[in-house]
Formats: C-alpha cells, structure tokens, sequence
C-alpha cells in the first residue's frame, strides 16, 4: 500500500471524514454533508454510529459527489485524540477499508485535536498514515494458493491536508521506523529451517547498506573469548552458534558521549534440548529470537531515520537441539565473565546467551547503559498476559523512561522487582550459580537476577517479552503474528532522551 499526501483528494477515491463522539461533523465532514444534500446526517441517525473512535460507517454510491463511497470515522473525544490514537485510528481505517474491498481512498484531514493548527493538522495526517502502514503488514511469502478475496484491496492511501508537505516530512521519519518495524516481523515470523543463527547474522549485515558496522564473531572467536554459557547452548544443534555486533555512529562529533546499548536473545529454534518442551506449540519456538529480531529491527529504524546518537546492538544467536553433543543437566559451564554455572534445566538456556552477550559488551564498549530484550519465561505470561512486558531496572531513572516511551507508543512495560532475596535463590551447591531457582515460584524474577550478575555496575534494564512477542489477534497497528514489540518503545526511548 502507498501512501501519500497532498492537499485534495483523487477523484473517483473513497473518501473517508472524521466524525466526533455525539456525531458531531469535523469540518471536512460538514462540508461534504451540505455537498452530498445531507446523506452523512441522515446515514448516522438511521444507524448505531455515535462517533465512538473506531467506529465507520459506508455510505455507497453518494449523491453529489464523483465517490463511490463515502467512510465516515468515528474519532471519539477530541481531548483524547493523541498522536497513539491517531495512529490506532489509522491502523483500523486501513483494515476496515480492506474488509470493504476499497482500492484507493483519500481521507480528508482537518485539525482534530486542540492543538496549534497548522502542525497539529500535519502530524496528524503524518500519525494517521503510519498507524495506517503498521496495520498493512502481511507475512504472505509461503501462500500460493490464496484467494483474491482473502487479500487486501487497498493500493494507495492519500492523506488529504493543508499542511502535506509538512506532513509528508513528518511521515518520512515515521515511515523509517515502519520499516524497522516489518524487519523484525518479518524475521520473527520466518520458519527455523530459514533463520538459523548464520542466515540471522547475514540478515544483520544488510544493514551496512544504512551505514550500520556489522561484526559476526564465529563460534572460534568466542571461544576464545571464553564464551563458554553460550557456546553450551548450542552444541547440540548442527547450526553453529553466532555473535553479531552493530554499530551505528550518529551522534555529532562536537557531543561524543559513550554508546548506549541494545542486546538481543537470539534462540533461533528452542526444543528445550535435553530438558525437552511438550510437543504441542513447539512450533511456536521459532521466534524465540524475538529479542535479537528486535534489535536487528531498532538498528534498522535509527539508522534509517539517522538518528543522532551512537548505539550498539549486539545479539547472542543459537539452535537449542537434543543430540549426543548436548549440553546436559547438571553440567558445569564457565562464562566470559569466569562466573561457573551449574545448568539444573536446558530449557532455561535465553539467559547463559544473554550472560555472555551483557558481559562482553559491558566490558568491551563501556556503555552509558544496556537494555536486554528476551522472550524468557513463561512466567512473566503469567504474571502479565500478553499486554505489557515485564521491566526489571537497576536505575529509577531509565525505568521512568522506558514506562512513559511505552505509553506513548503503546508497547507498555510493567516494572518487576528485584532482590537479594530472589538472588539467593539460584545459589548453587557446586558452582557460583544455578540457571534455575527453586521451582516455578518467581521464575521470571530469578532470571533477571540471574542476568543482573553479569551487569555489573553498568546502568541496566531488561525486558522480558515473552508474552508480547507474537499475538494471536489483530490490533490496531499490529495484525495478528509477530509483533516487533520493543521498536517503537526503544526508538521513542532514544528519541525522548538520548539524541544529540
């Protein structure tokens, strides 16, 4: 779907109008109600169309006007009508638009919110559309014998405004960190026999196209690094195990300051390995790499909008297969940091990757801070369900900030606590460390005590995502599957507080 911006709409199009709660007509609405002899008015009293935001109602073959359809949208309250609800709202026309087998349609864009009008008008038109994009994502690639009923209709979406060459700028920004977005669905939502942690890490190196280094140190190079926890995880697996290291240098030269830092959890399929999963939704271990697909897409996204600020990405990527070369439970393993670990369960292996990944990048590029990201436990799931993702934080400061970028671009963070006491819990009788607690209790709490002793000092935050990696239905800006969540909320992180 293309979307444009200009300040009047294509003949023939769809035209879509914003209505308020108790049908109140926006004034592009009103204009058109008096042009089509009052066919608006008439359509919402005969109908349950209130205005509520999301709603639509279609009025087909309109008097008066070259359309054949007229989409009234339902925009709710103005003092609700935030940049995220503008974007929900985007996502939803888009969908419903599809649903009506429309092709082109222009929307035209007044100064909903009550905001200062010639910029509120174009972030607006520029929020809507991408809310609009987000929503239009398909992973399609493997269908070859779907229906033209069962695919989208819309080709172009044009966001008609006063303002559209302000809001097209504005868009150019939005529609970049889109395109991170996609590229982390895209490789979450690949089968395992197509991402595995080689074709991972080659996905990682495009990004030298952006201006982004990329570093793949081998099994060879991390074992002479002594990556030991990592390496442990995958040697059951035929695929050999990676490390990826992205940089991207953007901030200017007169205000170098330390990067800050982004490490992914990169299991490209999880059996559990010796500690073996129930067969029933083990297909679902494919994104089990959500956090390294994460932070491929987060590159992506900054670098894409170039974003003023020096970051490193780095992800752990591994196979957890059963074999005879398989780690086992109660083997011994030593991590980069010398820190031995006692392995009580195979299936608890996100946090020996991200072990080794926090320490070499602590110790090799002395962040300003690190955020893991990890789809680690099954616990935060139940602790949180599927609508916020677990934060544990050793700084008030960056937790504050990761909760207020996740309101504002709906990807919410619960913070979690942590504690000496938990900690004392995954003490081992033979090692420094088991990579288990005792039993299910705070199984989510005890792994992130388990990762802080690999942090050090070093400002840190991790994010389990386990329960917000992949949706079983849609939502406004996300269609049912992989999510890419920890985009959008890290961009804005960045964004709010750490550029220039």
């Amino acid at each position: 779907m293309k979307i444009t911006f200009s300040t009047k709409p294509t003949a023939g199009d769809t035209l879509v109008v914003g209505v308020f709660e108790g049908r109140q007509l926006s004034r592009s609405a009103g204009k058109l109600d008096k042009t089509c002899k009052g066919a608006l008015s008439k359509a919402m009293k005969a109908d349950r169309f209130t205005g509520a935001h999301g709603q639509f109602l279609d009025i087909m073959a309109p008097v008066g006007v070259s359309a054949a359809r007229i989409v009234i949208a339902g925009l709710g309250k103005a003092d609700k009508l935030d940049p995220l609800a503008v974007q929900n709202l985007g996502g939803n026309l888009a969908a419903h638009l599809n649903r009506g087998g429309a092709k082109k349609a222009s929307v035209l864009v007044d100064k909903w919110s009550k905001a200062s009008a010639s910029k509120a008008e174009a972030d607006q038109a520029a929020d809507l559309g991408y809310g609009a994009r987000l929503r239009s994502y398909r992973f399609d690639k493997y269908r070859t014998k779907e229906t033209a009923d069962k695919k989208p209709t819309l080709t172009r979406l044009t966001l008609v405004t006063g303002a559209a060459r302000v809001a097209a700028t504005a868009y150019n920004v939005l529609d970049r960190i889109a395109d991170g977005v996609f590229m982390t669905r895209d490789l979450v939502s690949e089968p395992a026999n197509v991402i595995y942690p080689e074709s991972l890490a080659a996905q990682a190196k495009t990004l030298t196209s952006l201006g982004v280094s990329v570093e793949i140190l081998t099994e060879a190079k991390m074992r002479k690094l002594g990556m030991g926890a990592l390496l442990a995880v995958g040697m059951g697996s035929a695929r050999a195990s990676r490390m990826v290291v992205m940089r991207w240098n953007g901030a200017p030269k007169s205000s170098k300051k330390a990067p800050i830092a982004f490490i992914g959890k990169g299991v490209t399929f999880d059996t559990g390995g010796i500690s073996i999963k129930p067969a029933g939704g083990m297909e679902d271990m494919k994104w089990d790499m959500g956090g390294a697909g994460v932070v491929i897409g987060l590159m992506k996204a900054l670098a894409g909008r170039k974003a003023k600020v020096d970051v490193i990405g780095v992800i752990g990527l591994v196979e957890n297969m059963p074999s005879s070369t398989a780690q086992r439970p109660g083997d011994v393993v030593t991590s980069m940091s010398g820190q031995t670990i006692e392995v009580i369960n195979t299936d608890a292996e996100g946090r020996l990757v991200l072990a080794d990944a926090l320490w070499y990048c602590k110790t090799r590029f002395k962040p300003r801070f690190m955020i893991d990201l990890a789809t680690l436990t099954g616990a935060i799931i139940i602790a949180l369900g599927s609508y916020n993702a677990g934060m544990y934080a050793t700084d008030d400061k960056l937790a504050d900030q990761l909760t207020k970028a996740g309101q504002a671009t709906g990807e919410g963070v619960w913070r979690m606590p942590l504690g000496t006491r938990y900690d004392r819990d995954i003490n081992s009788d033979i090692a420094d460390m088991k990579n288990v607690g005792k039993g299910r209790e705070g199984g989510s709490i005890t792994a992130a005590q388990f990762l802080k002793r690999y942090v050090g000092t070093t400002t840190w935050a991790h994010l389990d995502i386990a329960g917000v990696a992949w949706s079983k239905s849609d939502s406004p800006t996300v269609p049912k599957g992989g999510t890419a969540f920890g985009v959008r909320l890290l961009d804005r992180l960045v964004a709010d507080h750490y550029e220039g």
